[in-house]
């Protein structure tokens, strides 16, 4: 079976979506087959995959063969299409430029390739990678055997030793990146190649290097900025073997001082896992992209960075202090009185930007007139409470429960749902915590449950629908919500309703559950059951609906699709999905006026909530709370308490 589609996977198959579809196709027995441009790969390997260099919009052919390729093709072509959940694009601010085309300081004066805003002056801190061996080792045909089964157990002992550290990153950027690279070094075909250069005689060395070297070149040599900077990732990898095989010890950013400008060659994403970011005042690289790892993580924590420098790194090495502009890509090596008082001014103007948007994180904002709106979070796992924390969130508006099924290739017992609920609940306690119940259909695969083939699984069998019919997915995940709000104010909502009758089903589980619990004896409580809005459906029975619940929160990503009958991941009709159209502003219009009536309160949990023109139509709609990611919170608050919720027309 087969099926051509535009790939809607943001910034194409990297390493985390790659890594994450291939888990996906190994939950089939089918052969899964990709195919670009005449070229074809295995979909059940990371590298082939990457290797491919399937960029977003590309067309693409899907092939499966096998007892399970109708179930296959579905659920890969739903990824495939956009379905991705919870893989976090790259930055767009950045300028998208690789060091291997960056101009040079002949070219150019004194800038390199801006790849994480800000500014930093501080001293260098070298940064730099045992040299390899030369030559590169040979071996008799004879030794080929125990060279492979050498290479075999220095992989093993590199994977543990990478599968360990994901486990404890404290980041919800970086874990996913190690945890994709793992993948790619566990990749059998890596293994293959690196087996083929030993029979030719090599070493284990020597074939983990020109294996490394000859797969990070055929990355370079695409056309695609992102994908070139994936050839940074090979060789993050085949260095730690080549490190495990060696027995050196692994160079770390552990002990860099606070303040420091980190000073390489290269930094890579399994380099920085060891580093306390908070310490690190810039980087300053000859290699790497804005599209590289490295630069991701940096913008992520704000740190200045500027790449694509083209000096040797003894000469860096040399210098006493960097001062540089990662907005710019200006840098200056041991810098005189004048530079520094200027880097140092552009310094405090940043932090005055910043430090003006400080306020924000401890204030409950309001508008000009009064009003108070709710500004929360949404997350998708663990790793997103920190930021969110940080970030002065009010509270939880959209946790996706979906990614805690996605995570695994069995379905999430009651129990590790109850102790993940729990957890949230009790770090934001007492601020609410709104829990979606399980997303998940034909456009949003899971492993652990097979979806029949649908035409169009965007009006399909998804959300609720699919908990409704399938009880033992639905009520191990009603009960750990029952046992979770023990801990502290909870709200569930239930995504894909459209008919009344859907509410009045998830109440009766509900009370059933509850009921199960106090018979056995388990400790649990009460929660808030909303609805989540997002089918024309929804909204136009709102008023009936606001009697049956305790809230509402629109989704604008699927009413806006749905009200407008375009596919948000279709390009060709992307000018239809617009969340400030007219049609969808009065589907959000009535859904408030219904809320109103009934006396509930109304949250935004769609990208809308985060889009600066949006937010004064919401809130001028009635809406009481607006969710969004982490880095916008602040920036929302402050726009809240400067608009009016009251029409020009009615105030005093």
């Amino acid at each position: 079976m087969q099926r051509t589609l535009s790939v809607g996977v943001r910034d194409g198959l990297h390493a985390r979506p790659a890594a994450q579809l291939v888990r996906l196709a190994k939950s089939f027995t089918s052969a899964v087959v990709l195919e670009r441009g005449g070229a074809t790969a295995d979909a059940k390997s990371p590298l082939k995959l990457m290797l491919l260099g399937v960029k977003e919009a590309d067309e693409v052919t899907l092939r499966t063969t096998g007892d399970d390729a109708a179930a296959a093709l579905e659920q890969i072509a739903a990824f495939l299409g956009g379905a991705e959940a919870g893989i976090a694009p790259a930055p767009a601010a950045a300028p998208v430029i690789a060091a291997s085309v960056a101009p040079t300081l002949a070219e150019t004066g004194r800038r390199g390739v801006p790849a994480s805003d800000g500014v930093a002056v501080g001293p260098v801190h070298v940064h730099a990678h045992p040299g390899l061996p030369e030559p590169l080792g040979r071996i008799a045909p004879e030794a080929a055997p125990a060279e492979v089964e050498r290479f075999h157990t220095a992989l093993a002992d590199t994977l543990a030793s990478v599968s360990a550290r994901a486990g404890t990153l404290p980041g919800a950027d970086l874990q996913p990146i190690v945890e994709a690279l793992a993948d790619v070094a566990g990749d059998p075909e890596w293994a293959r190649l690196v087996e083929e250069r030993i029979a030719g005689g090599a070493d284990a060395v020597a074939a983990v290097l020109l294996a490394g070297t000859d797969v990070a070149g055929r990355f370079e040599a695409m056309d695609d900025a992102y994908a070139r900077a994936r050839a940074e990732d090979i060789r993050s990898v085949s260095r730690a073997v080549v490190g495990t095989l060696l027995g050196w010890t692994a160079t770390s950013l552990a002990e860099v001082p606070a303040g420091a400008i980190v000073v390489a060659d290269e930094v890579t994403a399994l380099d920085l896992s060891g580093a306390p970011l908070e310490r690190i005042a810039g980087f300053l690289c000859r290699c790497g992209a804005a599209t590289s790892h490295a630069a991701i993580v940096a913008r992520s924590h704000g740190i200045p960075a500027v790449f694509g420098w083209d000096e040797p790194l003894e000469r860096l090495a040399t210098a006493k202090v960097v001062a540089l502009d990662g907005t710019t890509g200006e840098v200056h090596l041991d810098p005189d009185a004048a530079t520094i008082a200027d880097f140092q001014a552009r310094i405090r103007a940043r932090q005055a930007s910043v430090a003006a948007l400080a306020p924000y994180r401890t204030i409950s904002p309001r508008t000009r007139d009064g009003r108070a709106v709710t500004v929360a979070a949404n997350i998708g796992s663990l790793r997103d409470i920190d930021p969110a924390l940080e970030a002065g969130a009010e509270g939880v508006g959209l946790f996706r429960t979906e990614l805690v099924f996605m995570e695994t290739a069995e379905l999430p017992s009651e129990d590790q749902q109850t102790a993940i609920y729990r957890e949230v609940i009790e770090r934001f306690r007492p601020r609410p915590v709104t829990i979606r119940t399980l997303d998940i259909g034909g456009d949003k695969p899971i492993p652990a449950i097979a979806f029949a083939p649908e035409d169009n699984p965007f009006l399909g069998w998804r959300g609720v629908r699919m908990c409704l019919d399938r009880p033992d997915v639905f009520l191990p995940q009603i009960r750990a919500l029952l046992r979770a709000a023990a801990a502290g104010p909870l709200r569930v909502m239930v995504p894909m309703v459209s008919d009344i009758d859907e509410v009045h089903a998830v109440k009766a589980l509900i009370d059933t559950c509850r009921a199960d619990l106090a018979a056995r004896g388990v400790a649990h409580g009460r929660f808030d059951l909303g609805i989540m809005v997002e089918t024309p459906a929804a909204a136009l029975l709102a008023p009936a609906l606001a009697r049956e619940v305790a809230f509402f929160s629109i989704g604008t990503n699927d009413l806006t699709q749905y009200v407008m009958a375009a596919d948000r991941t279709n390009r060709q009709v992307a000018r239809l999905c617009r969340p400030d159209h007219p049609a969808v502003i009065e589907a959000v219009r009535l859904v408030c006026v219904a809320a109103a009536v009934a006396g509930i309160p109304v949250a935004v949990c769609g990208e809308a909530a985060a889009r600066a023109e949006m937010v004064p139509i919401l809130v001028g709609l009635g809406v009481d709370e607006l969710s969004m990611s982490a880095p916008a919170i602040l920036r929302v608050k402050k726009q809240v308490t400067e608009i009016w919720a009251v029409p020009p027309e009615a105030r005093p």
